[in-house]
């Protein structure tokens, strides 16, 4: 049974459990019932003789010397023989003298004294009994009949016959009464044979339908078993697949629902120290991926600032050799080398100053200041201080808005932003040279673009611009002396901000934009 289910198990079990019974029992049937009614029998005609002896003595008791029974007493007789399925008589025997040719002969009278009527057959039954158990021949009939002796006690003593007219046992009584009457009691013997053969019968069909009925029991029984040992079986399976939203829903308050009630714990308890270890595994990725980044900023941060200083302090270094050398002695001369040296110390003084502030906002050393302010003043006021530059670039800048836009956010950093996004317009403005400037209200924020025409940022680089020191064309960078750090500084001081910003290719040219609050939240 080892690839047997439980519930296959069981019902295996019990059916043979029932059928050991049935067995045991019909062996039982077959070997040892016909003895326990021997015995049972013997100690029936054992107490029957008793009870009609002590009537026959209540009647001796009461002067009757007829001895005759009343009507109680005959009753009484009469429902022992019949409850106990036997033939009862009760007879005396006398002798009367006769004469013969030959003498005087004795002759043998039977007076029947219980039943009071009685057949023929029944005093040759008598007659048949006086024979065997009075007569001479008393030895010789008991071979013939084939009588069996069981009990002997000390007025009475039980056999066992085989009549074989009728071909059947008997079990029999005879004895003597205490008022010296003779009592003969018969049982039929040879239908207990057939109540075995009955009862076995009985056995087979009561057991078959018994068999029957415990095994569709047992089937479901046994599932209500299995079902939930099958339940669990699942549950831990995909447990062990790292699934644990599966629970037991059995509500039995048994060993299985107390196991099912554990397992669901467990369950519970993995998931949570499952979540806790991949919330812990995605902070531990995520300090690697900061620290490898950091790193990696920190060197480009290192090659990127020495690029940038190396063509600036090559310069000064070159010119103010030259002019410690004395190459050129007109005064025009020198002072072009003073004004080359002059303007590459403010290239770097603006660029270090960019660093200071972008590493300030990015690491929280700049805090943000919310205030409230309009900002299409700011706009314009840029716009403003940048007039100079955009006549030189022969560009157009259109600022159309002119109501009032209240924001909430740091004016000097959101200055800032508008600056950069103008100065790299202004940088990068080509084909018709016009900026337009537009602020667009969206619920409660207000979107501020800036357009300029010209040429389209490739598309793989268009997430790369806000990277410190990413230039999409350095040649042109160089010409108007880019560091690559505005848009960065854009990107941190909206960071800062909490809000978002961006760039979009147009069709004719590039869209940078920004969001800031309308309301304070």
């Amino acid at each position: 049974m080892k690839h047997l289910s439980i519930q296959i198990k069981l019902i295996i079990i019990m059916s043979t459990l029932i059928l050991g019974t049935i067995c045991i029992m019909l062996i039982a049937n077959i070997g040892f019932l016909s003895r326990f009614y021997t015995i049972s029998k013997v100690n029936s005609l054992g107490n029957c003789y008793d009870q009609v002896n002590a009537i026959y003595n209540e009647v001796a008791s009461t002067g009757n010397e007829n001895m005759e029974l009343g009507e109680t007493q005959s009753l009484n007789l009469e429902r022992l023989s019949a409850n106990g399925n036997m033939n009862l008589y009760v007879f005396k025997l006398y002798t009367e003298e006769s004469l013969s040719f030959f003498g005087i002969n004795l002759t043998t009278k039977l007076n029947i004294r219980f039943p009071k009527y009685y057949t023929d057959l029944e005093v040759k039954e008598v007659n048949s009994c006086i024979q065997r158990y009075i007569a001479d021949t008393e030895e010789e009939n008991r071979e013939k009949e084939q009588s069996e002796y069981i009990k002997n006690e000390k007025n009475y003593s039980i056999y066992r016959v085989y009549n074989e007219r009728i071909q059947s046992y008997y079990i029999e009584l005879f004895g003597v009464l205490d008022d010296e009457s003779y009592i003969y009691i018969r049982t039929n013997f040879e239908s207990m044979k057939e109540s075995v053969n009955i009862s076995n019968r009985f056995l087979i069909y009561v057991g078959t339908l018994v068999l029957t009925v415990v095994i569709f029991i047992m089937w479901i029984v046994g599932r209500g078993f299995t079902q939930p040992i099958l339940e669990l079986a699942n549950i831990a399976k995909r447990m062990s697949n790292l699934d644990f939203t599966a629970r037991y829903t059995g509500t039995s308050q048994d060993e299985i629902g107390e196991l099912g009630g554990s397992i669901n714990h467990l369950a519970e308890q993995l998931e949570r120290n499952i979540q806790e270890l991949k919330i812990a595994n995605n902070e531990l990725k995520l300090d690697i991926e900061n620290k490898i980044q950091i790193d990696e900023m920190r060197k480009e941060f290192l090659s990127n600032v020495s690029h940038e200083l190396k063509t600036p302090i090559a310069l000064i270094q070159g010119y103010a050799e030259g002019l410690l050398d004395n190459i050129s002695e007109d005064k025009e001369s020198r002072d072009f080398y003073c004004e080359v040296i002059v303007d590459e110390a403010n290239k770097m003084n603006k660029m270090v100053k960019k660093l200071l502030s972008l590493n300030q906002i990015e690491f929280g050393g700049n805090q943000v200041s919310i205030e409230h302010f309009d900002i299409t003043a700011v706009i314009r006021s840029v716009i403003s201080s940048t007039e100079i530059l955009a006549e030189q670039k022969e560009a157009k800048i259109i600022f159309p808005q002119k109501e009032p836009v209240y924001v909430w956010a740091d004016e000097y950093l959101i200055e800032e932003v508008v600056m950069n996004y103008i100065s790299n317009a202004l940088n990068h403005v080509d084909g018709a040279k016009e900026i337009y400037v537009k602020i667009l209200q969206r619920e409660d924020v207000a979107r501020i673009c800036v357009f300029n025409t010209g040429e389209c940022i490739p598309e793989d680089d268009i997430e790369k611009i806000w990277i410190k020191f990413y230039k999409v064309d350095k040649a042109r960078t160089r010409e108007y002396g880019g560091s690559g750090i505005g848009l960065s500084i854009v990107s941190a001081i909206m960071a800062a901000h909490n809000r978002a910003c961006g760039v979009v290719n147009r069709e004719n040219g590039v869209e940078f934009w920004f969001e800031v609050d309308t309301k304070n939240e």
